[in-house]
């Protein structure tokens, strides 16, 4: 396929990578290198829109003529956010306290025209219930998934799916880390349509 922009994913994730991927469009990848520290006092769904724009902006002068996707998500529940858990005692501990409660996803996507500076942000955010988990299912969870590099734990779109009684989102993607929805809507408009 002739592509008329080039196309760069400011993101070492693979779940990123992925969900671009199934939009079948030609694509380069790029670590962003950024410091993906909250502010102080600032709200989760705001780190994710600021991150979101900083990692594409990161890349503009290395990918002048691109159009850059940056994407960041917050997870939060109680005002206690949850990031990626590194290992097996940590996610043991989130989903804990994940139990019988109800997390926030806030995921963003911005879009960098790196030839004029324009950029198209959006926040999607996505409320994920989670069923009362026993140790003994969050256990078998972790031994089978191993979801060490997932938000709060929870791999939705693997076995995560049964420690989840509802999902509410204009958009399941964002939940896996890439609002494909969004991002369709801001490529056409700016000149690159997933469907020509």
């Amino acid at each position: 396929m002739d592509q008329r922009r080039r196309l760069v994913l400011a993101s070492s994730s693979r779940y990123r990578q992925e969900l671009l991927g199934r939009l079948g469009l030609a694509f380069e990848t790029a670590a962003p290198g950024i410091d993906e520290a909250p502010l102080p006092n600032e709200a989760p769904a705001a780190t994710a829109l600021r991150l979101s724009i900083e990692k594409a902006a990161s890349l503009k002068d290395q990918f002048r003529d691109c159009l850059i996707i940056g994407s960041d998500q917050v997870a939060s529940c109680g005002g206690v956010r949850y990031g990626k858990p590194g290992d097996h005692a940590n996610a043991v501990r989130q989903l804990r306290a994940l139990s019988g409660r109800t997390a926030d996803f806030d995921t963003a996507v911005s879009l960098l025209d790196a030839a004029n500076g324009a950029v198209e942000s959006r926040v999607v955010p996505c409320r994920v219930a989670f069923r009362k988990l026993s140790d003994a299912l969050i256990e078998a969870y972790l031994r089978r998934e191993k979801p060490y590099d997932t938000a709060a734990s929870a791999k939705a779109e693997g076995l995560g799916i049964a420690l989840i009684e509802r999902i509410e989102t204009d958009d399941p993607t964002s939940l896996i880390g890439l609002p494909l929805i969004a991002l369709s809507e801001m490529l056409e408009r700016a000149g690159l349509p997933v469907l020509p």
